[in-house]
């Protein structure tokens, strides 16, 4: 089976806000419809954001309510992409628990409420 396309779609009642986050954060743009908004990353259709006027966020952490998905994002600079997501309008919502362990993560929010890691190896 070969499948087209690929892609992961955020449900927001804000299309705006949370097209500029990921385009911002991923360096890429995008491209707005009426209830619909894809992210460009270098020439390559990377994530969807979906008007749902009656979205309700993900509450984390929460044992009663699930996350459903998440996103966990690699890189070497921690405190740099740590700004680029509070200037987008992101949210730190849990800190690394030793942040000079060799490996961890914060737990961030998007402006939707949707959660995601910045992780390092």
């Amino acid at each position: 089976m070969e499948f087209r396309r690929r892609t992961i779609v955020f449900e927001t009642a804000d299309l705006d806000a949370e097209s500029a986050f990921w385009a911002g954060l991923l360096e890429g743009t995008v491209e707005a419809k009426d209830t619909w908004h894809n992210i460009w990353v270098d020439g390559d259709w990377h994530l969807a954001v979906q008007f749902a006027p009656h979205h309700v966020p993900p509450v984390w952490p929460d044992d009663a309510s699930s996350q459903q998905v998440h996103l966990d994002f690699y890189l070497d600079d921690l405190e740099a992409a740590h700004a680029k997501v509070l200037e987008l309008g992101g949210k730190l919502v849990k800190s690394a628990d030793d942040p000079e362990a060799r490996t961890g993560f914060r737990v961030y929010t998007d402006p939707a409420g949707h959660p995601f890691c910045l992780a390092w190896p």
